[in-house]
Formats: structure tokens, sequence, C-alpha cells
């Protein structure tokens, strides 16, 4: 920036330029004091500004001016869409003209933050790039009420007001506008003026809030999930869908008799596997993954597309796919008895269950047989299983003793599976089973993904690797200092491995104390995440790691698939539909790696966040007609305001409120994750057992609330706990119970379900 005058008015090239170079706000008080002005001379730089604004200059308010055309150094952007993994977003107040459109920014987001969605508001620092505009997120702002899911409620007057579906909003909006909706049902609102004050106006009704469809519609419009196709990308897919698939130019795998074993309800089947004795004590071994990158080609509206999801949604009641159905769930999908485009991996298993060499080759492919897991199990169990699966399992032994070997981390996580009846109703909520049929299949994957990822690194070629870091310092303490509490040690001076923790959860003999450790070890891992930069795979005992398995749902995938089409020369002949040519990575995949991975690992999150969500609505629909009954539950995270616990069995994590837990003081000690009664010297610690009394479950947020039942809780402890060595003042217990209700008697969170309000 030029040298500024001293003292007098500036020139207006000088007041646009600083206004340009600003990296604050410039206001009229900002550029007095730039430019030394004082007394009688301020009046003269209003007149100036004004000026300005009259020319079309510049624009603004007094507080932050901004050039005409232009954007202001620091202001509030909203994020409406997400391209190619970058946020882009306008300024939430712009003002030059109704002809005029707002430019639109690029946001630059950090690494590992949550990932940016539509309607978000950040306050961020802009500038000019090139012929665009980029900005950089100083702080995420809280949501307004733009595209705010909620239901219909009246209030004692027959007022309206919106309860919103999103438990961390707590406060109702008023509905100045209710269209058609009635009330009790579920709608979608945006604002109805400027003001906080103005209230919301419904701008499309869902209907029954408690439908099985509402739970993922939520989801769905909170993470901010695309979750419609553009025409250009359904065309393109419908036409790419057409792309001839014969044997000259690929292998054929045809006679090979190769499986799917997938889940019973799975919505496409993007892997397969075969293997046979090699003559010595080992194994030729096949997984043959879907040819995504064939049909999806970069540059393209469908890559572009694929790009901005990420990945495939998955919810109970619907998928949210990362491809259009003509490739999701047709013809990208290992069918069985049809002739399909693959990416082949051939891998040879040694005696010893190490992975000795690979090759991987475009090829044809017809699955024999599409076999849910279930099933495949029961062949075996029952030693009806043909040579097929025979050989699948001998292979799998070999792999699994080198897996142990390995000593990955072993973590008993149960996955809870919604059943929906032919009406969409929850029919039953249950625990996964782990059968060894599921480990067939994994550990068939982790080989080809392995393999992937050092074919690639021979080739010195790019690679998209999974990375899973080793946990760091600060969380590895907070873990020693927890075990300390408990009598137990973990030596921080000694290398860090999965089999570390292993031996930490196999030495613990006490249920309780075991789902203690659990959960600690669990919060000490760090995220999983995508990155062309090799970390490594901690909890995978794998130095070298890359996902490759599964193109039709993940993005990162499919990038895996086209660096490998580059690196071992796999280019298809150019199709004559007016396709992109290259089926490889495009200079662009290649230049700008870092910021791809970054996006589809925010993605991902976005995804589980949103999985995660639904289930939990699911489950608390499926108690809701169980309030009141007592459950046995565990201690799943201790907090100064209360303890939350999940029911055992089901799951469904729930708050016990601080203020319910009777007439005493509780202190928080953090370090023993517990909270200690003051004169009771009870205690509520994380890894618990006791039974506890569903007091509300609210199917719209997901939320649920206990109480202890009446009379003594009975908790089952690890043991005599020594006393706690790390105190904190939890809150004073008011004696009173406070309902979800706002101010001046407005409806909060809405209770179809539960005990009734006392009047």
């Amino acid at each position: 920036m030029k040298k500024q005058k001293k003292y007098g008015l500036p020139t207006r090239e000088q007041v646009i330029e600083f206004i340009q170079s600003s990296d604050r706000p410039a206001g009229k008080r900002e550029i007095a004091k730039a430019f030394g002005i004082k007394g009688q001379e301020k009046i003269a730089l209003k007149r100036l500004l004004k000026d300005m604004a009259e020319e079309g200059l510049i624009d603004g308010k007094a507080s932050a001016f901004h050039k005409m055309g232009g954007v202001p150094r620091v202001t509030v952007l909203k994020v409406v869409d997400i391209e190619d993994g970058e946020a882009i977003a306008i300024p939430e107040s712009w003002s030059p003209d109704d002809a005029t459109p707002p430019p639109r920014l690029r946001l630059v987001e950090k690494k590992k933050q949550a990932a940016l969605k539509r309607g978000d508001r950040v306050l961020a620092r802009t500038e000019e790039a090139g012929n665009g505009w980029r900005a950089h997120p100083m702080k995420k702002l809280p949501d307004k009420t733009d595209g705010l899911l909620g239901v219909v409620e009246l209030d004692g007057s027959g007022k309206p007001w919106l309860a919103p579906t999103d438990k961390k909003i707590r406060q109702s909006s008023p509905i100045k506008d209710l269209g058609n909706a009635e009330e009790g049902q579920l709608v979608l609102a945006e604002p109805a003026g400027r003001g906080p004050r103005s209230g919301v106006k419904v701008v499309e009704v869902y209907g029954d809030p408690l439908a099985p469809k509402s739970f993922s519609l939520i989801a769905i419009s909170k993470h901010g999930i695309p979750h419609i196709f553009p025409d250009e990308a359904i065309a393109e897919a419908e036409l790419a869908a057409k792309l001839p698939v014969t044997a000259d130019k690929r292998e054929d795998l045809r006679d090979l008799p190769i499986v799917a074993i997938d889940p019973a309800d799975a919505r496409d089947h993007d892997d397969a596997i075969w293997a046979e004795p090699d003559g010595e004590g080992g194994y030729k071994a096949l997984v043959a993954i879907a040819d995504v990158s064939y049909y999806v080609r970069p540059g393209g509206q469908l890559d572009r597309e694929a790009r901005k999801r990420g990945n495939s949604v998955y919810f109970p009641d619907r998928v949210v796919p990362m491809l259009p159905e003509v490739l999701s769930a047709d013809v990208c999908s290992l069918r069985e008895g049809e002739d399909r485009a693959a990416m082949a991996c051939h891998i040879r298993i040694a005696k010893d269950g190490t992975v000795r060499d690979w090759r991987f080759t475009r090829a044809l492919v017809r699955i024999s047989e599409v076999i849910p897991y279930e099933d495949a199990q029961a062949r075996i169990d029952e030693g009806s299983a043909g040579e097929n699966l025979q050989h699948l399992w001998g292979a799998w032994k070999l792999l699994a003793a080198a897996r142990a070997k390995r000593d990955p981390l072993e973590l008993e996580l149960p996955e809870r599976r919604v059943i929906l009846d032919d009406q969409g109703k929850i029919a039953e909520i249950a625990v996964r089973e782990r059968l060894d049929a599921h480990r067939v299949v994994e550990d068939f994957m982790i080989a080809a993904n392995v393999a992937a990822a050092k074919a690639l690194e021979s080739k010195k070629s790019p690679v998209v690797y999974r990375v899973h870091e080793t946990p760091s310092r600060e969380k590895l303490v907070a873990l020693r200092d927890l075990l300390k509490t408990y009598d137990r040690n973990l030596a921080l001076g000694q290398v860090v491995t999965p089999g570390l923790f292993n031996r930490m959860l196999k030495d613990v003999t006490d249920e309780a104390e075991k789902a203690l450790v659990m959960e600690a070890v669990l919060r000490t891992q760090t995220q999983a995440y995508y990155g062309p930069t090799n970390a490594g795979h901690f909890g995978l005992a794998l130095g070298s790691y890359a996902h490759f398995t599964s193109p039709i749902r993940r993005y990162a995938d499919l990038l895996v698939h086209r660096a490998l089409v580059d690196a071992f020369g796999l280019e298809q002949a150019k199709p004559k539909a007016k396709l992109p040519a290259t089926s490889g990575l495009s200079e662009r995949d290649r230049e700008d790696l870092g910021r791809i991975s970054d996006a589809i690992s925010k993605a991902e999150r976005r995804a589980m966040e949103a999985e995660r969500d639904t289930i939990d609505r699911y489950v608390a629909a499926w108690l809701a007609g169980r309030v009141d009954e007592v459950f046995e539950t565990r201690i799943t995270g201790v907090q100064s305001f209360g303890f939350f616990a999940t029911i055992l069995g089901l799951g469904g994590d729930g708050l016990v409120p601080v203020g319910v837990l009777g007439d005493d003081y509780y202190r928080y000690d953090e370090t023993g994750q517990k909270l200690v009664g003051e004169r009771t010297g009870n205690s509520f610690a994380v890894g618990d057992k006791l039974k506890l009394r569903l007091a509300e479950a609210n199917p719209l947020t997901g939320a649920l609330k206990f109480e202890l039942p009446d009379g003594a809780s009975k908790i089952e402890r690890r043991g005599d706990r020594p006393a706690p060595k790390k105190k904190g003042r939890a809150k004073h217990p008011d004696g009173k119970q406070k309902h979800m209700t706002g101010k001046r008697g407005r409806p909060g969170n809405i209770k179809h379900q539960g005990r009734k309000r006392k009047k």
C-alpha cells in the first residue's frame, strides 16, 4: 500500500486503496485514523465518502465501506453451493442493485476443520484472486432460521411456532406465514424478514414428522447433503451406461466362479472374491471391483457431482448415492449372472498369510453368485459349502493368521441395525451380529487395498492414502491420567502400537471396567482421513493403505482406480459417446490431490454424522412408546452438568442431568471421569452399569433423557475405587425440573411421547 498522507483529506484513489488493503472493516472512523483526520476535517471526509458513494466508487455503510461491485475486506458470507469439494459463498448482505448478482467467493478452508455445508454462515477475510474472489473463514457463525426444519406447534393463544428438529437449537421461532401447514406437521421454513424478530414462513410441508421417511429427510436437510442430481449429470450417466463392455481390451475372467458376499439388503455390489490353492500351501486369489472409472470420467458433470458428494450416505429407509442409480444400482453393480466391467486385483497369499505379489488389470467378469453373509456362514457351519466358499475360507485363515501377527487394534464396537417392515415402519432395532463371513470379506478387501497402495508406490504414482495417525501425546497423557485413578499404569516412554491397547483391554476382566477402558481407548484414537502423503494406518498396523474396493460409493476409491489406470497403462479406447476421453487422473486431479482429499474427508464426516443422527431418531421413535420403563444402561460419558448413558444391547444415548441425582452436591472429577456426591459419597463414572428410567424420548431430535428409578439405584462398580484425585465443582442442583419450553410460554422441542407435564 502507498504511504498515506499524514494530514488532510485523502484522494479518492487513496480511499479505495486503503479499503481494499485493510485487514479489518474499513469505516469512516478507520479511514480518519489512517489519514490523521481530526476535528472539522471529519465533516469534509464524511462529504467525500458520500460523494464517492453517489459516484458509484464505494458501497457499504459508515462502519464498513467496500469498493463498488466488490466485497468488504471482512464480512459475513453465506455458503450457497459446494463445487469440486470447495464451499462457494456469497455476501450475506448484498445491496448494489437487484440487477447485479452477488459475487461468488471460494472459501479456503483449513485442514481437519468441520466441513462447511449449504446455509452455513461464516465471518471471513476476503481477497480478489485473478478473475474471481476467495475468502478465508475466521469463524463459523450461529445458524439463522433459513432452511430450518421443524414442527408446527400452537401456543395457548393459538399462535403458531416452529419447534426445531435440531436438538442444538433450543428456541422456537414464531411463524408469520403458515401457508398450508397444520399443527403437528413437519415443515421447512425460511426467514419472513431481515430482522431476528421477523419470524419465519413455511415454504414446504413434509407432513407427519413421525413418518419413517421424515428421519432421513431431517438429516439430509440439517447436514446439507446433496440429494438431487442435476439433469446434466443424469444425462451423462445415461450416456455412460451405454458404453460397450467387451473382452477386446479386458482380461476375460467370466469362467472364474467369482462370488459376491454382501448384506442381504445390499443396494449395490461393488466387490467380489475368488481363491484357489496354489499347490505350495498358499492361495491364488482375486478381488474384482466395479470399474467405475470406465463410466465416470474426470471433468464431466457426472464427475463434478460425484466429487461434490464424496460418498454415498446410507439411511435405514433410503440411500443417497454418490452416482445416479443407472450406474450405482445397475450398470456398475456386480450382478449375478451378468457381464460386468471390473478392475481386477490378482494377489498371491503365501502359506504364512503374507501377500507376496499382485497384478492389476481391467477385466470382464460374470459373478456366479451373490450370497448374503448369513447364508455363506450357514453353509460353512453346516458343512454344505461348495468348493468356492471352502477355498475362500481357507485363504482367509492364512490372512487371519498374518493379521494376528500384525496385532491391529481390536475394539468391540457394536453396530446398531434398524430393520423396517414393508410399510417402512420400525420392526426391530438390534445390534448387528459379527460373523466370520464378515471377516473373510474384510480381510480380502484389506489385502487388495494394501496391494493398490504398494502398486502405485512402486510406479511413483499419486496415491490417495487412507491415513490413521498414531494417537497424539496429549491424548495419551489424558489416558494415562485416567488409568492412574484406577490403579492402572500406561508408560509413555514405550513405542505406542495397537497391540499395546489390545493387551491393556485383555488384562481387564471386569466387564464394567473393560467398558471404561475401551471407551477411553476409543477417545484416544485420531480420526482417519484421506491424503496424498503417507502416514500409515495405525489401527490396522499397516505402513501403506489406500481405499480401492468401493468406487461406487466412495470418491477416494475412484481416484485410486484412475491412478492405477495411468500407472499400469489400462486406458481403454476413446469412447464414441460425448464423454471425456480419459479414464485416468486429470491434470487437475494430480495438482490438487491434497485439496480433493481434504474435501472428501469432510464429506465422509458429514455422512457419518447424518447417519448417526438418523439412527438416533429411529431409536428414540422405537423407545417413545416405552417411556417410564426401566432399562439396563451403561454410563458412556460424564460432564459437570450430568452424565450420558446408553441402553445395553440397543444403543441410544441419553442424558441424566445432575439436578435429578438427588439432594446432594456433585463434584466433577475430570481426570477420573466421574461425578461424586459431596454428602452421600455416591459416584457415577464412565463404565458403570446401572438401571435407569426412560423419562423422555423425542424422535424428532433423537434426544433421550433418563432419571434414576425410585429408590436407590444399584450400580455395578469396578471393584473398590480410590478417592478422586482431581476435583471440580459441578452445578448446584436447583431442585427444579425444567421443561423444554421457551420464554413466555413458547413451545419448545415437541414431546409427542413421554410423560405429561405437570400443569
